[in-house]
C-alpha cells in the first residue's frame, strides 16, 4: 500500500512536470506574441501621430485635423518635422550612407509631459491699488520683484516674497504687528513719482538694481531702487542698450553708457506706423518689433538691420505684442484680431495659431500674449468683455479652462514670472492683482489688498 501511494505520487509529480513545461512554453509564446502585438499597435499609433504632426508642420491643417479625428489622437499632436527626419535618416541608412546610431534629438519630441499648472489653477493672493488706471508691469529676471505703472504717473515696486508671506499669514497675527513691523513687512517697498504723465512701459535691468521706465511725458527714466531715497540713476554700465519705440515709426537703439542713439541706416527697414512692442532675444543677438502697421520685424542686434519681416502678421490688424521663446527660435505675437500666433524663424512662417479668445466682441484695447515660466502654456490674452483669461497648450494649441480675473474694468497688461507659477494683471479699475498657484505655501482663503483683508 505504501509503495502504491509512492508510485501514484511520483506519477502525478511526473505528469505535473510535463504540464508545467508545456504550459510555460505556451504562456511564454503567448506573452511574447501579445507583447509583440501590443508593441506594433503602439508603434502604429506613433506613426499616425507623427503623420499628423508632420501635416500640421507643413501647413496642411485640414488634412491633419481630418486624420486626427479618424484615429482619435489624444492628446492633440503639435506641429513637428520628426517624421521627415526619421524617413530621411532611414533612407540614408538603407542606401548605406549612414550606420544606425543614437541620432534622436529632444527637439523632435511631440509627447512632452506638462509640468506647470494651467491658468485656471491660479489664485489672487495680493492686490495693490493706484490712483489711476494701471497699464504697465514688469517682473525682475529673478522673479523676486514686480513693478507696476499707472496713469497717475506713479510706479510701485513690490516684493514677491512679502506678498506671498502676507497672504499666508493669518489676519489675527497681522493685526498684532507694530507700525514698524507692518512697514518692514509691507509688500510695496518703493513708490516712485518722478514722471509727469502716465507711465507706459517698465523693465528691470538684467544685472543691476536699476528700473527703466518710459512715460507720456516723452522721457525715459532710470531708478536705482536699492537706495532708501530713490533717485534717477545715470551710472555708466558698459554694453547696455535699450530699445525705444514710440508713436513715430522709427525704432531707436540707445547706448545707456553714452546716451548715443542709433537707427537703421536704411529707412525702408523701419515700420510704417507707431511701434507697439520691442523685445530682445534671450542671447541679445536679435530683437523683434511690432507695429500698428500690422507687421512684425526681426532685427539683427549687431548690425541694426531687419533680417525678416512678417507682413500683415495678423491679417492687417494692429499687432499688440511680440516676444521670443527661450531658445530664440520662435516669436509669440498677439493682435487686435484676438488671435495669438507662434512664428518659426527658421521657416519664416506661422507655425501655430491659438484661437478662441475675444469671442464676445471686437477687441478695442491692446493686450499681451506671453509664455508661462516653463513655456508649457501660451498664455494669457484677456477677453475684454468678460475680463477672463485665455490659456492654450503651447505645443498643440488646445484651449484650457478660462480664468475669471475679478477686475471691474478692462485688463490692460499682463506679465508672467520668469521663474515660477505667478503673474500680475493690470486693469482700468486702478488695481494690479498678483496671482500664484503655489498652493503648498499659500493660504488662498482671502485676498490681501494693501492692508485691507477680504474674506
Amino acid at each position: 500500500m505504501k509503495k502504491s501511494i509512492e508510485y501514484k505520487q511520483y506519477a502525478r509529480c511526473k505528469f505535473c512536470r510535463f504540464c508545467a513545461f508545456f504550459l510555460t512554453n505556451y504562456l511564454d509564446r503567448s506573452y511574447h506574441n501579445d507583447w509583440r502585438g501590443y508593441a506594433e499597435i503602439k508603434q502604429r499609433e506613433l506613426m499616425y501621430r507623427l503623420m499628423i504632426s508632420q501635416l500640421f508642420y507643413d501647413g496642411h491643417q485640414q488634412l491633419a485635423v481630418t486624420l486626427s479625428n479618424l484615429v482619435k489622437a489624444h492628446p492633440a499632436c503639435p506641429p513637428s518635422d520628426r517624421l521627415f527626419t526619421v524617413v530621411k535618416y532611414g533612407l540614408d541608412v538603407e542606401e548605406g550612407n549612414h550606420h544606425p546610431r543614437n541620432w534622436y534629438r529632444s527637439e523632435f519630441t511631440t509627447d512632452v509631459q506638462t509640468i506647470s499648472p494651467e491658468a485656471a489653477l491660479y489664485e489672487t493672493c495680493y492686490v495693490t491699488a493706484h490712483k489711476g488706471p494701471c497699464r504697465a508691469a514688469a517682473f525682475h529676471p529673478s522673479g523676486k520683484l514686480i513693478a507696476t505703472g499707472s496713469e497717475d504717473a506713479s510706479i510701485k515696486i513690490l516684493d514677491v516674497e512679502r506678498m506671498l508671506s502676507k497672504s499666508a499669514t493669518p489676519a489675527e497675527i497681522i493685526a498684532m504687528e507694530t507700525p514698524q513691523q507692518a512697514m518692514e513687512n509691507h509688500p510695496v517697498i518703493r513708490t516712485l513719482y518722478d514722471h509727469a504723465d502716465e507711465v507706459t512701459t517698465l523693465d528691470f535691468h538684467p544685472q543691476h538694481q536699476i528700473l527703466a521706465s518710459a512715460g507720456k511725458d516723452f522721457s525715459i527714466r532710470f531708478f536705482e531702487y536699492s537706495k532708501p531715497s530713490v533717485k534717477k540713476a545715470y551710472k555708466k554700465y558698459t554694453g547696455d542698450y535699450i530699445l525705444v519705440g514710440t508713436q513715430h515709426p522709427t525704432l531707436r537703439l540707445y547706448d545707456v553708457n553714452t546716451f548715443q542713439c542709433f537707427v537703421a541706416r536704411d529707412p525702408s527697414h523701419q515700420h510704417k506706423g507707431p511701434i507697439t512692442c520691442a523685445k530682445w532675444s534671450p542671447n541679445a543677438n536679435m530683437y523683434v518689433t511690432s507695429s500698428k502697421d500690422g507687421d512684425i520685424k526681426v532685427w539683427d542686434g549687431v548690425g541694426n538691420v531687419v533680417i525678416n519681416t512678417f507682413t500683415k502678421a495678423h491679417d492687417g490688424n494692429e499687432v499688440c505684442s511680440v516676444m521670443f521663446s527661450r531658445n530664440g527660435k520662435y516669436v509669440l505675437s498677439s493682435g487686435k484680431d484676438s488671435l495669438v500666433k507662434l512664428w518659426e524663424l527658421s521657416t519664416n512662417r506661422c507655425l501655430i495659431m491659438y484661437t478662441g479668445a475675444g469671442a464676445t466682441g471686437k477687441q478695442e484695447h491692446r493686450t499681451q500674449a506671453v509664455f508661462n515660466h516653463t513655456e508649457d502654456y501660451s498664455i494669457f490674452i484677456p477677453d475684454e468683455k468678460t475680463t477672463s483669461l485665455c490659456c492654450w497648450d503651447s505645443r498643440n494649441a488646445e484651449r484650457q479652462r478660462l480664468l475669471a480675473l475679478g477686475h471691474n474694468g478692462a485688463v490692460r497688461y499682463i506679465a508672467h514670472s520668469p521663474t515660477g507659477p505667478a503673474f500680475i494683471t493690470c486693469s482700468e479699475d486702478f488695481r494690479a492683482r498678483f496671482w500664484s498657484s503655489s498652493l503648498s505655501y499659500l493660504t488662498l482663503d482671502r485676498v490681501v489688498s494693501d492692508g485691507i483683508y477680504y474674506k
